[in-house]
């Protein structure tokens, strides 16, 4: 995600090798079918709301908190304009495993723009755990406990909101560093990351994503998504159940 731009720029030709090297560089030439939305970060600066909802986005996952040590400084512009324009929004939250237990962290994102209220429009918050900007590309933990971890952060999530968090990732790292674990697809959307013309294999447990992110540019500003349904699909996950 963009939350490489916008912690260290130095940082971002190195993200964009690690990626290519993984074959998930290149975007696709065409929006894939659903419902057309973005993400953005503090790279994306003071977004153009009304812009991006006239070009059709109809919702938006906002970076809200890195560890414990990172709070996205442009949130507030870029969580409430969405919002505003009549998107369905969300924050995430990028995970630093190597640095404070899941609970910790989820804790830290609850307390700092990653709640959820059941108003329609607020989707549960999403876990980005992936590549390692910093180094070792597990964070230096075995698949266990890089399972214990997720299991610490999306259980205290859910029970500080009362929702699942989503879980951003891709499947090579999933299964790089959790060994394909299945154990979270009965309760946490899937949103995968890749760049390229079909969605690919998912990781193990679920049979279908909820979000893809399929390029890094495009109509919108920040990464361009797709939702794997209709509007008032959507709207059912923003309020677990009918609102």
């Amino acid at each position: 995600m963009n939350r490489l731009r916008a912690i260290a720029g130095p940082l971002l030709a190195t993200a964009t090798l690690v990626a290519a090297t993984l074959g998930v560089a290149t975007p696709a030439a065409a929006a894939p079918a659903g419902l057309p939305g973005m993400d953005v970060s503090s790279y994306q600066g003071h977004v153009n709301w009304s812009a991006a909802w006239n070009n059709g986005a109809r919702f938006a996952y906002v970076k809200a908190t890195e560890g414990t040590y990172y709070t996205n400084p442009s949130f507030a512009q870029q969580y409430n304009g969405s919002y505003n324009v009549g998107m369905i929004r969300g924050s995430y939250h990028f995970a630093r495993p190597d640095t404070t237990t899941g609970a910790t962290q989820a804790n830290y994102f609850v307390d700092h723009g990653g709640g959820w209220s059941k108003d329609g429009r607020t989707l549960p918050g999403a876990l980005d755990i992936e590549y390692n900007p910093y180094g070792a590309t597990c964070y230096g933990l075995s698949q266990s406990a890089m399972r214990n971890w997720i299991a610490s952060f999306v259980n205290q999530y859910q029970a500080r909101t009362g929702r699942w968090a989503t879980i951003y990732t891709t499947t090579d790292w999933w299964t790089t560093c959790t060994g394909n674990y299945s154990g979270f697809a009965a309760t946490n959307p899937l949103w995968l990351a890749r760049y390229a013309g079909t969605v690919g294999t998912l990781p193990a447990g679920w049979s279908t994503y909820s979000f893809w992110q399929w390029a890094s540019s495009g109509t919108f500003p920040g990464d361009q998504n797709v939702w794997n349904g209709t509007l008032d699909r959507l709207r059912v996950l923003a309020c677990n159940g009918p609102c």
